[in-house]
């Protein structure tokens, strides 16, 4: 499969729709029979040519008046964005008719829109509980047999959420309580007909999407969980208690989960239903992003509607509980459930026990489902993780398109769009999900606000809406693949390669006779060999570029056509680069990367790009010679190769004509590898001779000159240090002995010592003598452990005052002798 980035608009065929002055695009419907695309914008409505959306068919303003400009103004809202009209409701309602809601300066405003006269009824009706007060609020609507329903907000705050249900005869709405909707943020709602084929008598559901604030658990902040809800199309409410409210309201979380990773996507951006002949059962699609989106990831997770049901019909409820110091607050219900089940359509099983309508429901079980609309088991995704895990990106809508290839293989295409305004297609292969295109809708990088498909066989589309215009692009590209090797490869379902024009085409705009998936594996296509040569020097570093075209593909570099290990410390292999360090002469050679995947248990590769290292030859002078590499033998396209090189500090660089490799891609601009070398910039280097033998060469690369610098400056500090401890007498004896030498015999110093030494000896033997004639034995002179210093006074043998003979008093190192030493421990008097 392959996966292109990046793409751009300029290169595929986009079809923009912008009108001067208007803005938020936000809203679209697409009429299938009459192939117009309806826009809601800000105080505009247009209808658009679904083929060519910039052929503009129709234009109604709908503005706001002054006055209540003037009167959203006072409430503080802003004049110039808020307090305008935000068309926010788009609805079909029959061939004649559209119902179209706007924000109206905060007093939501319906009415009906003729599509013959392209005209408003100018009905006026009230808005409130079928389109938001404020532009910013979330909301979401479908129109199921001329009954409008809805999640929005209720009042001009946004406080009051409500589910409802727009119709003259049996209007309805949910509780307001926090146990139903606790701050929601309403993303999606579509209708899910029962089978006409069941026995069981079941009603049309309708499912609402949104995430709210968790009413199960409570925290210093607020946790979000993503919900769906889901009502009963014939639900009218009940007789006594919930009267005008929904009998059949139930919602239940989604699990959005990577287990084995603990990573919880628990923010429900958009939802996609896919209903198609070929399920046995629709599949619901959901865009997930984590609470805390720290690592910018984004998830698709896909659920059974079994599953939902499943939950609905026999999971467990909850209750409110109250717990003290614990963070549960509703718990799982052990206790009896009422009969007929509540929170249930009114089906088979419901009439045979007499309830025909909600009204006749007994009031236990309307009680039990008003304080219990919670239920306690959870929707898990199919395989029970995300079908489609990416970093680096918020997905904000999704639409999912199945689709049959000229194999017979049914395949699930995802069209996902971002908040960078980019479009992701993936499609289902091998058990999972894999994107295979990226295009870039929207080159001002804005986020994609909506996002529909249209559902016609023989042409099939996208558009997008967003702040600054609409986006019609075509599910494929298949012109881009320009070989029969990248349109097979690519594995994209909407396309085939047609031998006899020899041109990649959507097999759902033309007629494909031929087996096409055969038609490249029995006669490949002869691939392009473009080399690049490049010099290096001895202990540098290459960096070898190969553009990898597909993401199940894997790469393969061979040398001298062998596979290289790129296991060794040696190699590095990067996502589109191979690092060699330490380039020496046994690097020279071809290097080859190439891609290789397998198809239908067959083995396929083709050459992405090939290089050529050679060694540079050193110059002995600095003039600048121009140097004409030789081409490769049996290649004579190979580029020339000028060496260059300046005075002064600037060192010897190389430059290399880029031959692109020629590939399929939808890029920007062909992408050719090319060769980085980490040389050195010292001038010395380039004024080496070319007989320098190659240990040498390495030792002259910046790293090892820098080290060997390091040593030599670290070892002479060293010495300096060492001979001036040692000229102090800071060092031992063997030291010191040393310095003796060094000072080539002069005698001074050590007479000095010598007078010094006598003098202390005078001294301790008047002491002694004073002892002596109290009784008491000599106190022996200190030992300081040192050979040839003597230990001087350092331990203050005598006072300053003490009676010393005259001619001991006129020595230089007499009683100022004070060599105090640290390892000395005699104490003064």
């Amino acid at each position: 499969m392959s996966c292109y980035f990046p793409c751009i608009s300029t290169e595929v065929q986009l079809i923009h729709f912008h009108e001067p002055g208007v803005s938020n695009y936000s809203t679209l419907l697409l009429s299938e029979d009459r192939d117009v695309l309806y826009v809601g914008a800000r105080e505009v409505i247009f209808a658009l040519n679904a083929v060519n959306i910039a052929e503009k068919q129709h234009e109604l303003h709908w503005k706001v008046t002054e006055d209540k400009r003037t009167k959203c103004a006072v409430k503080g809202k802003s004049e110039q964005t808020e307090c305008r009209n935000y068309v926010r409701v788009l609805q079909q309602l029959n061939d004649t008719f559209l119902y179209v809601c706007g924000t109206n300066a905060f007093q939501p405003t319906c009415d009906y829109l003729n599509l013959i006269l392209f005209e408003l009824e100018g009905k006026n009706e009230d808005g409130k509980g079928r389109c938001p007060f404020d532009p910013a609020q979330s909301y979401t609507s479908v129109m199921v047999d001329e009954e409008l329903y809805s999640g929005t907000s209720y009042n001009f705050l946004g406080s009051e959420p409500i589910i409802s249900r727009n119709s003259h005869q049996s209007p309805l709405r949910t509780e307001y309580a926090i146990p139903w909707l606790n701050e929601p943020n309403f993303v999606f709602a579509d209708v899910v007909r029962a089978d006409q084929n069941s026995t069981d008598g079941e009603d049309d559901k309708i499912y609402f999407f949104f995430t709210e604030v968790s009413v199960e658990y409570e925290f210093v902040g607020k946790l979000m969980i993503p919900r769906i809800a889901r009502v009963c199309k014939r639900d009218q409410g009940g007789l006594r208690t919930l009267q005008k409210k929904w009998t059949s309201f139930l919602k239940a979380r989604l699990i959005c989960t990577i287990p084995d990773k603990n990573l919880i996507f628990n923010i429900i951006n958009d939802v996609f239903i896919l209903k198609s002949p070929t399920l046995k059962e629709p599949v619901i699609y959901g865009v997930f992003t984590p609470q805390l989106n720290n690592v910018g990831l984004s998830a698709v997770c896909a659920y059974n509607l079994s599953t939902i049901e499943e939950v609905f019909s026999k999971g467990k409820y909850m209750q409110s509980a109250t717990v003290e110091q614990s963070h549960t607050k509703w718990v799982r219900y052990n206790g009896e459930i009422p009969n007929p089940r509540p929170g249930a359509c009114i089906n088979s099983e419901a009439r045979a026990l007499n309830y025909m309508t909600s009204l006749n429901l007994p009031d236990k079980t309307l009680q039990f489902v008003k304080d219990h609309p919670l239920m306690d088991d959870s929707v898990t995704p199919v395989g029970d993780r995300p079908r489609l895990v990416k970093r680096d990106v918020k997905y904000t809508q999704i639409v999912v398109d199945r689709v049959r290839a000229l194999n017979g293989t049914i395949y699930d295409v995802m069209f996902i769009s971002t908040d960078q305004g980019a479009l992701h297609k993936a499609i289902s292969y091998e058990n999972g999900m894999h994107i295979i295109e990226e295009t870039q809708l929207f080159p001002n990088f804005e986020p994609v606000q909506t996002l529909i498909l249209s559902s016609k066989k023989s042409r099939r589309y996208l558009y997008a809406g967003s702040n600054s215009g609409v986006v019609q692009s075509p599910v494929a590209f298949c012109e881009m693949y320009t070989t029969c090797f990248d349109c097979v490869l690519a594995r994209d379902p909407y396309c085939a390669w047609k031998p006899l024009e020899g041109s990649c085409v959507d097999i759902f705009q033309e007629r494909i006779i031929a087996d096409t998936l055969h038609v490249y594996f029995g006669v490949p296509d002869k691939v392009r060999e473009n080399s690049l040569q490049h010099t290096f020097k001895h202990g540098s570093t290459a960096e070898l570029k190969c553009s990898q075209k597909s993401n199940l593909a894997q790469v393969v570099w061979k040398f001298r056509d062998d596979v290289l290990r790129v296991e060794s410390p040696k190699y590095r292999l990067l996502e589109k680069a191979l690092l060699i360090f330490n380039l020496s002469e046994g690097d020279s050679g071809v290097y080859q990367c190439l891609s290789e995947e397998k198809v239908k248990n067959k083995k396929f590769s083709q050459v992405l790009a090939k290089h050529v290292l050679e060694l540079k030859k050193v110059q002995h002078t600095t003039a600048s010679p121009v140097v004409a590499a030789a081409p490769i033998e049996g290649n004579s396209e190979v580029p020339k190769v000028s060496a260059v090189s300046t005075e002064g500090p600037t060192a010897q660089t190389s430059t290399t004509q880029i031959v692109p490799v020629t590939t399929a891609r939808i890029i920007t601009k062909p992408i050719g590898p090319v060769l980085t070398s980490a040389t050195s910039n010292i001038e010395l280097f380039n004024s080496l001779p070319d007989t320098v033998p190659e240990k040498t060469m390495f030792l002259k690369s910046n790293d090892n000159f820098l080290l060997m610098f390091l040593f030599l400056f670290f070892f002479i500090l060293f010495l300096c240090l060492l001979s001036y401890n040692c000229y102090k007498g800071y060092l031992p004896g063997q030291c010191l002995k040393f310095r003796s030498v060094m000072l080539l015999g002069k005698k001074k110093t050590k007479s000095d010592f010598s007078d010094c030494e006598q003098s202390v000896k005078e001294t301790l033997v008047e002491q002694g003598s004073v002892s002596h004639q109290s009784g008491e034995q000599p106190k022996p002179a200190h030992d300081t452990g040192y050979e040839t210093e003597p230990d001087c006074g350092n331990g203050q043998l005598q006072d300053r005052d003490a009676q010393v003979p005259r001619e001991a008093k006129d020595k230089p190192f007499d009683v100022k002798c004070e060599l105090k030493y640290a390892d000395s421990d005699v104490e003064g008097d």
